[in-house]
């Protein structure tokens, strides 16, 4: 793990954490041995609405608050959860100009129930990486270590902060209402660039 960047695994992550990775030239090791922290992107998201910044959530098994290994945190389905995200994606990104280039391979992510947050969100991850032409093979920690000698980025990128990146603005929808928000999810970039998101970075 010398020398390799290492970053928490999240769901739908914001842009800028494809900036980070892209700094660190993609050469990088997924955290899973650290305990499930609250307040952070693990099992959130953010997307454009008419009314700007709209927070999406996977709600978790109440058990995973006391000190769980975030690799066996609990996804719960006491609410539908997956219904709800995906009429928000397409509520919000019908009229993008790509989001029925992608909807057919993302709808299935929103209708098979997964047991673990961290396998879903490592699919979905594969599966982004996939559209941005990214690198793939992917490297996983054995075993939490508190201080290493890389880029830490696992207390990065929470809820309450995101690290100044830059990101270049670029067209959204709703733009004639709102003004650019900028770090929202990855899938807000695909769904309004299409394939053209990997020259983003």
């Amino acid at each position: 793990m010398q020398n390799t960047s290492i970053f928490p695994l999240f769901y739908l992550p914001p842009v800028s954490y494809f900036t980070l990775l892209k700094e660190n030239n993609f050469q990088f090791v997924l955290e899973k041995e650290e305990h499930f922290p609250k307040q952070t992107y693990r099992n959130r998201a953010n997307i454009a609405s008419p009314n700007g910044n709209l927070a999406i959530t996977i709600p978790v098994i109440r058990g995973a608050k006391l000190h769980t290994p975030v690799k066996d945190v609990k996804i719960s389905y006491d609410a539908k959860w997956q219904r709800l995200h995906w009429l928000s994606l397409q509520n919000c990104y019908r009229s993008s100009a790509y989001f029925e280039y992608y909807e057919d391979e993302l709808v299935p992510f929103y209708e098979k129930k997964y047991d673990f947050l961290y396998d879903y969100n490592l699919e979905l991850f594969s599966w982004l990486l996939k559209q941005l032409k990214l690198p793939q093979e992917l490297q996983f920690t054995t075993s939490y270590e508190s201080k290493v000698e890389s880029n830490d980025y696992r207390t990065l990128l929470s809820k309450a902060y995101v690290p100044t990146v830059q990101t270049k603005p670029y067209f959204q929808v709703f733009s004639d209402r709102n003004e650019f928000i900028p770090n929202l999810s990855i899938i807000d970039l695909l769904f309004n660039q299409g394939p053209q998101a990997k020259m983003y970075f």
